[in-house]
């Protein structure tokens, strides 16, 4: 089996389109995929895909997108012969507000949604991308070894309250299903920060001004998520903020938050005392 998060019918002769964003991730997924040997193509946002991945492509089998250009993405997809799209990597919020070019499929799918976030959105083009042929497949494909696994990962300096972890799944579990967030920070029953639209890494640093300690960082997946998009992710970059922060403990959760260059970031977390831990929620 290639993968558990691949559909039972999954067909690697056909050509996977990767829909790259920001980061490291969609260059980890498109690893995989050659790895893997399945035929990979590419389309990328301009001013946000990391030119290396894009380079790493032939232009006959890529395609340069701007955000928000619906039409033109799937007339890409349709031209590299894609038989799946996964999506990969976010695009700067602040695009959302600024640097946003819809053309008419967008703002067609854009006026139909009463409510208009990264879950409404995605899945409107999600259920685009499928209208023409396309199977979506889980962001987490191909990734397997890399996923957040129960129990301690890496113990580290200070001990973790129990209590604290099971209130603050609770919290991040509600704020998760009002689609405020992800991931907050908590301590010893108290709330410290949780993650809005800035994300998880201003988040960190906000926590980090009590300048306290026994601080503890839970990261989930929203009820019902749907793993064709906005995965949970962690790498070095949050947990070098954890570190400036201040704060020790970091709990994701198993099989659903996604630990880029994990080899990498667990070696890091053990020379830094930081613990990594992985908790499953019925």
């Amino acid at each position: 089996m290639l993968s558990r998060y691949l559909p039972p019918d999954f067909d690697a002769s056909r050509p996977i389109a990767l829909i790259a964003g920001r980061g490291h991730y969609p260059e980890r997924t498109a690893q995989k995929i050659r790895e893997a040997g399945i035929p990979l193509r590419l389309i990328h946002f301009e001013g946000e895909t990391r030119d290396a991945l894009v380079e790493s492509f032939p232009e006959s089998e890529r395609a340069s997108i701007k955000v928000g250009q619906v039409g033109k993405m799937l007339k890409a997809l349709k031209r590299l012969g894609a038989g799946y799209a996964l999506m990969a990597g976010q695009v700067q919020p602040k695009r959302l507000f600024n640097g946003l070019h819809p053309d008419l499929k967008a703002i067609r799918i854009l006026a139909s949604l009463k409510v208009k976030n990264a879950e409404t959105i995605f899945g409107a083009l999600a259920h685009e991308i499928e209208s023409v042929g396309i199977s979506m497949l889980d962001a987490r494909a191909l990734l397997d070894e890399d996923m957040a696994t129960p129990g301690v990962m890496i113990k580290g300096k200070e001990k973790v309250d129990p209590d604290t972890l099971e209130h603050g799944i609770k919290i991040v579990k509600e704020i998760a299903a009002l689609d405020v967030g992800q991931g907050l920070v908590a301590r010893k029953g108290t709330i410290l920060a949780v993650e809005a639209f800035e994300g998880t890494d201003p988040m960190l640093r906000r926590a980090g001004t009590f300048k306290t300690d026994k601080m503890v960082f839970i990261k989930t997946a929203k009820p019902n998520q749907n793993f064709c998009f906005d995965v949970p992710i962690f790498g070095l970059r949050t947990l070098e903020t954890l570190c400036e922060a201040g704060v020790r403990t970091a709990a994701l959760e198993a099989e659903t938050t996604i630990i880029l260059e994990k080899a990498t970031v667990l070696a890091e977390a053990k020379r830094l005392g930081i613990t990594l831990l992985g908790y499953t929620h019925s």
